[in-house]
């Protein structure tokens, strides 16, 4: 599963503006859940894929899902998203983003709270049953609630939390600006029609969307990882930490299952020596194990028995 992000903010701040021009969704119905892909644009992807002389080249992607409106209900939808964005109205002259993101803030609290209330009131029940685990379960949810109570997110609560809750108020959030003070979205909205080319003359530099994907990287710990070969070359993401086994589970769940080792080469290791093959004959290509961590830059080739 790619890397899933929540998109929020108040209304008119320009969160669908953002989820356009990040997508290149184009029109989207005003009101409705909009969900749509952005790629991370990586400098070594296209070296790595020259090398194998690949005939489809894909970037890492992530999966960016925008609500309508903010309020706890919508705001229950982005439980199973990996961070959010905040978009801060900092173009119109009559909000102040700092007291925006603030009350945004507290919406995120209040759905957690009436999330966990909502739960509560249910094992309560459940519990009456004389299961033990429900009980002690009854006990712990009242102590978030009462955390929750003190307008304290759950980010900062010092117990164990139920895997069943997703937290919105754990997640990685980043702050995006809407205007001088940050990003212009409506700019870059309308470059994101044009091509890379077009859009490169219209810019001072990079792409500021770029900056938007590389903060949710780095506030997710992510790296990245490749796969080459001459039919597709590929991006993937990972949490940094993880494993051979994780990765290959990334690719595909039959990978993962049927694992059997990974040949490992760095990804600049492959492009100086030009193929597999010569980096192989240099000693550059390692083997590991299910439990080897990937390091950002890996080129992965994953040797595993399909299943029958």
């Amino acid at each position: 599963m790619p890397l899933e992000v929540g998109i929020v903010g108040l209304p008119r701040a320009g969160k669908t503006t953002l989820f356009n021009a990040l997508t290149g969704a184009g029109a989207v119905i005003p009101g409705k859940e909009h969900v749509g892909v952005a790629s991370i644009l990586d400098e070594r992807l296209g070296e790595v894929a020259e090398v194998v002389g690949a005939a489809k080249v894909t970037p890492a992607a992530i999966r960016v899902v925008d609500v309508p409106g903010s309020g706890a209900q919508l705001l229950g939808n982005l439980r199973q998203v990996d961070a959010l964005v905040v978009v801060l109205d900092d173009w119109s002259g009559t909000r102040d983003p700092a007291d925006d993101l603030a009350a945004l803030q507290l919406e995120l609290l209040v759905a957690d709270r009436d999330h966990v209330a909502g739960r509560l009131e249910r094992v309560e029940k459940q519990a009456k049953s004389g299961d033990p685990a429900l009980k002690t379960e009854v006990i712990e949810l009242g102590r978030i609630l009462d955390h929750l109570d003190t307008e304290r997110p759950l980010s900062a609560y010092e117990g164990a939390l139920p895997g069943e809750l997703e937290p919105l108020t754990t997640k990685a959030l980043v702050e995006v600006r809407n205007g001088p003070g940050g990003i212009d979205l409506k700019l870059e909205d309308e470059l994101a029609e044009l091509s890379a080319e077009d859009a490169a003359q219209f810019r001072e530099g990079p792409s500021a969307l770029d900056s938007v994907v590389k903060r949710l990287s780095e506030a997710l710990d992510l790296l990245t990882f490749f796969t080459a070969g001459d039919t597709e070359t590929r991006a993937w993401t990972l949490r940094r930490g993880q494993n051979a086994l994780e990765a290959a589970a990334s690719i595909h769940t039959d990978i993962a299952r049927g694992f059997i080792r990974c040949e490992v080469i760095r990804w600049d290791d492959l492009v100086a020596a030009g193929s597999h093959a010569e980096a192989a004959r240099r000693g550059l290509m390692r083997l590991e194990g299910k439990t080897y961590a990937v390091e950002d830059g890996d080129v992965l080739n994953v040797r595993f028995s399909p299943p029958r």
